[in-house]
């Protein structure tokens, strides 16, 4: 059995992530996944048993700073208390935060496998005790990228690099998708974040008045939030006639079958993609991207084949760049085909053949002594 434990669902990249490592070791009715009450997004149709705790996030960061504390205590003895879980059981931990499951695999002397997808934790005490805690308890540290064990190298555990894979459905769509150049109507420029400043999102909206001149360039917006933080978050923020913003979605695919450029905009100052999972999901769908030069997007993306690597800061180069491939259209089935090939190598069937790998290993070695 896997006691999978996650703090927040909603739709981002870690609980997508989550969900295809969940079905590469389902166990038809024995796999548990305890996740935090708030949140109703991608874990609801897992095949694992799911078990909510306690948790609620805030506005303000003290709030769901003692939120998470107080949610992990609750998170420790729902696990003590539950007679379904042998004492064979492997803990799988997806983020560093769902600690209360570390400590108790620790307790009971389980095997835990920690997914590590983080890697700008503020506040700095914060990132020290989240680590610390890892570092104690973790016999398998995954991170998703070569630079994302660089930059948070956690001693203890045996440290794995696992990139990310594209949920098969999504894969298959994007398969069955052919890229042509302007299929709206328009050069439609995605990009899909949460309602973050750090992810770039008034670089994208700048951008967007930049190229208001343009009525054949399009941008789309899709944040990870519902109707109401989208207008929360909006506010005072005036919007280019070019420009839409929409709230989270179960199903990117519509947005990429359209797209002909996607961007992750992430402000390298301030937050670090340690992946970038759009990326890879647009180029199966054989749309070029523009992704951030650091972290783990540079380790995707090739310079000027798939796409480019420009800094979010540089914003001029970034408006030079959107209307380069909106007038090229023969650069854009170029990068169009590289991207496609470049996403083959993320496939559900590589992740999961990987992580049943490294579970096995921990199988064969036993409960700890």
């Amino acid at each position: 059995m896997i006691v999978f434990c996650h703090l927040l669902n909603d739709r981002s990249g870690s609980p997508r992530v989550l969900c295809g490592a969940i079905e590469a070791l389902e166990t038809p009715g024995r796999n548990i996944l305890y996740v935090g009450s708030q949140g109703r997004g991608l874990l609801e149709r897992t095949p694992a048993m799911v078990r909510r705790y306690w948790y609620h996030r805030s506005r303000h960061r003290l709030v769901t700073l003692f939120s998470l504390l107080v949610s992990q205590v609750r998170l420790y003895f729902a696990l003590s208390r539950d007679r379904d879980i042998p004492a064979e059981a492997i803990v799988y931990m997806n983020t560093l935060l769902p600690f209360g499951a570390a400590l108790w695999a620790k307790f009971t002397r389980r095997r835990l496998i920690c997914h590590v997808h983080e890697v700008s934790i503020s506040p700095g005490p914060l990132r020290w005790f989240l680590t610390a805690i890892a570092a104690r308890t973790s016999d398998l540290l995954i991170y998703v990228s070569k630079d994302h064990l660089e930059r948070l190298p956690i001693p203890g555990g045996r440290p794995v690099v696992l990139p990310n894979a594209i949920s098969p459905a999504l894969e298959a769509k994007g398969r069955a998708t052919p890229f042509a150049g302007r299929r709206s109507g328009t050069f439609e420029v995605l990009m899909l974040a949460s309602a973050r400043d750090f992810k770039g999102v008034p670089e994208f909206l700048e951008l967007g008045r930049m190229l208001a001149d343009r009525d054949d360039i399009a941008f789309t917006l899709v944040l990870n939030a519902d109707e109401k933080e989208v207008e929360h978050y909006l506010a005072g923020r005036p919007l280019a006639p070019n420009v839409r913003v929409l709230p989270e979605t179960d199903d990117p695919s519509p947005f990429y079958a359209i797209a002909d450029l996607v961007l992750n905009l992430s402000r390298v100052d301030l937050w670090v993609e340690t992946f970038g999972l759009t990326l890879v999901e647009a180029m199966s769908f054989g749309v070029p991207v523009i992704a951030p030069p650091v972290g783990g997007p540079a380790e995707i993306v090739t310079d000027g084949v798939e796409g480019f690597l420009i800094d979010s800061r540089e914003i001029g180069a970034l408006d030079r760049t959107v209307r380069r491939l909106a007038d090229d259209p023969a650069l854009c089935q170029t990068m169009s085909a590289a991207a496609r090939r470049k996403a083959e190598s993320f496939s559900q069937e590589a992740f999961a053949r990987t992580l049943q790998g490294f579970v096995r290993s921990l199988q064969d070695k036993g409960a700890r002594p």
